[in-house]
């Protein structure tokens, strides 16, 4: 990763990507593996994914890690997941903070266990004054939670006579949900084939363009980030522009 990176001042190009990171367990699986061992090698994508963006002077890059629906799989992939973020965390999280990144988990932590939510708070004050790159880790997280728990604090403020009820708003709302304070979700980009949001951010991703893709997580780098980023300009915009072109946009920018 290298140690500045421009901001993003062209207007064609998104502020804020969010990515379902979907393709693991297939990954490994076609090649004879335990589904974890996808995993594990998707956290080279996560590196690639974050460099890429932080190359592309993005505001945000929000990357759907674990949902509130995994906990439903398998014991023991659930663990291993567990024990993946543990190790990421210790690993990544200086690297971020050297690089300016700030790292941001969004979710509910309260069914994570006491050490690691201790250590995703220790992450995320290492990181709190840094002004690159937000990095969001959807962990625990589902759309419908979100809208939920926004919707429990604006009715705990109407119960507590702050708010009255007639005075809720979009803009009220909005400023409940994870992520309120960020650029909106321009681009939502999934991998691995299959073309549904899977409960992803629902609100912010109100007036998002999607881009999905058959690669699977795993196989997931720079080049196909490209692609995904050339289709928004074109579709979104209105300008013609290859992978090819938005690497080299990201040259003249080094």
């Amino acid at each position: 990763m290298p140690a500045t990176a421009a901001p993003n001042n062209d207007a064609r190009l998104p502020r804020h990507v969010a990515i379902i990171m979907d393709g693991n367990g297939r990954w490994a699986e076609q090649r004879g593996k335990f589904r974890v061992s996808g995993h594990k090698a998707g956290v080279k994508s996560v590196r690639a994914a974050v460099t890429f963006g932080y190359k592309l002077g993005l505001d945000a890059l929000t990357l759907f890690a674990f949902s509130s629906e995994n906990w439903r799989r398998p014991e023991e992939e659930v663990s291993a997941l567990m024990s993946l973020f543990i190790a990421v965390l210790g690993s990544e999280v200086r690297k971020l903070h050297h690089n300016n990144i700030r790292l941001r988990i969004i979710g509910d932590r309260s069914a994570f266990a006491p050490h690691l939510q201790r250590k995703i708070n220790d992450a995320e004050r290492l990181t709190a004054n840094n002004t690159g790159l937000t990095l969001n880790i959807a962990a625990n997280y589902g759309g419908r939670w979100d809208i939920t728990q926004a919707a429990r604090l604006l009715a705990e403020q109407v119960a507590g006579g702050e708010l009255k009820a007639e005075d809720i708003t979009e803009e009220q709302l909005d400023k409940h949900i994870q992520m309120a304070e960020l650029a909106p979700v321009d681009l939502l980009i999934r991998t691995g084939g299959e073309q549904r949001i899977s409960n992803f951010l629902l609100w912010q991703l109100a007036y998002a363009e999607f881009y999905f893709t058959p690669v699977l997580w795993p196989d997931f780098g720079e080049d196909a980030f490209s692609e995904a980023i050339a289709a928004f300009v074109s579709r979104e915009r209105r300008f013609g522009c290859t992978g090819a072109q938005i690497r080299e946009l990201l040259a003249q920018k080094a």
